[in-house]
């Protein structure tokens, strides 16, 4: 039986107007929390870092509020086998 770890990404877009910030944060699955924005502007970039560490995109899910100016999450479930 195969045992797995979970990680969670998560994309922020806040934006009003033409001003906008992008931040990326990853949960690992020890429970620690960073801010890995400096690794790369796009969710592909951030996918792709962690894939060649053997995580795999499980789910993806986004959320927008149009509201109040521009807020977008959206959010990278990933696994990997435990080793």
């Amino acid at each position: 039986m195969v045992a797995w770890e979970y990680a969670l990404l998560v994309r922020r877009y806040q934006g009003q107007g033409r001003q906008f910030h992008v931040s990326f944060v990853w949960y690992g699955p020890d429970g620690s929390r960073t801010d890995v924005t400096a690794y790369g502007d796009t969710a592909i970039a951030h996918l792709n870092r962690v894939g060649r560490e053997g995580w795999e995109l499980v789910s993806a899910a986004e959320d927008v509020n149009n509201i109040q100016g521009s807020t977008e999450v959206h959010r990278y479930h990933l696994k990997r086998p435990l080793t």
